[in-house]
């Protein structure tokens, strides 16, 4: 039995970012049959019978934040999150839109299971829209490319051996090129790991001080550097995941000077926190690249307010606590970040004095673009939509949150600012302190 059609929806008199200046002072927007149907200054904007009304006057509106970059541990590792509760973490986040990441158990590297994963999703009620990336190499293994053509038409939007680097650099190379010709986009995990393998912080004084082995900056920025000289070789687009260094950050910003078609994100986490985090072996601030020093934190911050950086990703990686609440050199790497991701961008906004209207680049406009999707609330696209209260102050709790993951070294933090409302294909899929 189809669906009813849905009422037409009216969010009316909201500070929109990512549009016109002019409507970061107001503006309505009527989504209709699950599309943006018109965009105009408060009043301006015809309503049809029967449609909703949310009044929005105080509150900021976005295009839907999309997430490039979450792990919803599916399949075969839903102790750790679900499809359900993930894509339901991800919409009371205020993400519209999140791109699931392929290092599974089995990994998803071919169409059945991309198909399978994107049909299950569909059916999730209240969750964000899921966007699946495939594997980069069958059974990411590094050495054979998956069937790229056939990922495409299943409807994947990316590829990726996330967690692992292609260490072959010819291997990479025709992924490169064939991810083109199909129409994905290739994301690389930049981590050489005849470098990094055995290590569990960043290389340095903390790692020395603790007795732990260390990860050195040179294990990401050495295969940020043959990535991109890939992206300049073939001339065609290549993104690096999760940016951590100041010198990664930098040799993108080089290459893109040079004309490579080169992008690429980096987490909150990095644009917060620093390798003294870990004093006390806090696995909760365990990660993968791990938290370095205050030097790079601050380059990244400045990589964000030029450019550098196109995208604001969690990678959302939940565990259980059997698996973080041990011994250091034993805890999973990985922190959550979905329902943390907006406070933590609005608290950027606030110290570092960037306009409002960046995080509509960082987390919407960008990450479409790099996606291939519609432009981002222009009539005929998708209904998507993230209202944001700037003014409510609140104190995070990961055991109130609705993801299965707690581990977050943002548990008890107090924010100002959060995702009240977000809307996909012009349904409300999350309402705070509503169903």
């Amino acid at each position: 039995m189809p669906n009813p059609p849905k009422a037409p929806l009216l969010v009316k008199g909201a500070a929109l970012y990512g549009l016109a200046p002019e409507f970061e002072r107001g503006a309505d927007v009527l989504i209709a049959e699950g599309k943006v149907a018109a965009v105009g200054p408060p009043g301006a904007v015809s309503v049809p019978d029967g449609a909703e009304t949310v009044p929005a006057s105080g509150l900021m509106a976005f295009p839907g934040f999309v997430d490039m970059h979450v792990h919803l541990r599916t399949p075969g590792q839903e102790h750790k999150e679900d499809l359900d509760s993930g894509l339901r973490a991800a919409a009371a986040g205020g993400f519209a839109t999140v791109l699931a990441m392929p290092n599974t158990s089995p990994p998803v590297d071919n169409a059945a299971q991309v198909a399978d994963l994107l049909g299950r999703a569909a059916k999730v009620e209240g969750g964000a829209r899921l966007l699946q990336s495939a594997c980069l190499t069958l059974g990411r293994k590094g050495e054979s490319l998956c069937e790229y053509f056939e990922i495409k038409e299943a409807g994947a939007a990316a590829v990726t051996d996330d967690g692992s680097w292609v260490a072959d650099g010819a291997v990479m190379r025709r992924a490169v090129d064939y991810a083109a010709v199909c129409g994905l986009l290739p994301l690389t995990h930049p981590e050489d790991p005849t470098l990094s393998r055995g290590g569990l912080v960043h290389e340095g004084r903390i790692s020395t001080r603790l007795g732990l082995r260390g990860i050195p900056p040179q294990a990401e920025e050495s295969a940020i550097y043959r990535d991109c000289a890939l992206s300049l070789l073939t001339g065609n687009p290549v993104h690096v995941c999760h940016v951590s260094t100041a010198e990664g950050a930098d040799l993108v910003r080089r290459f893109k000077a040079i004309g490579a078609k080169v992008s690429c994100e980096t987490a909150p986490h990095y644009l917060f926190l620093t390798c003294e985090r870990v004093l006390g072996y806090d696995s909760l601030a365990k990660m993968n690249p791990p938290l370095r020093t205050e030097k790079d934190r601050q380059a990244l911050r400045e990589a964000v307010a030029d450019g550098t950086v196109d995208a604001v990703a969690t990678d959302h990686a939940p565990h259980s606590a059997l698996e973080k609440e041990v011994e250091f050199q034993d805890a999973a790497f990985g922190i959550t970040g979905l329902e943390t991701a907006v406070p933590l961008a609005l608290r950027l906004v606030r110290e570092t004095g960037l306009p409002a209207s960046c995080l509509a680049r960082l987390m919407a406009l960008n990450p479409a673009r790099l996606l291939g999707l519609p432009e981002p609330l222009a009539v005929g696209s998708p209904g998507d939509l993230t209202l944001v209260d700037p003014d409510i102050e609140w104190v995070y709790r990961a055991a109130e949150g609705v993801s299965k993951g707690r581990n977050t070294p943002f548990d008890g933090w107090e924010f100002t600012g959060r995702a009240v409302m977000t809307v996909t294909d012009g349904e409300i899929r999350y309402r705070l302190g509503r169903p």
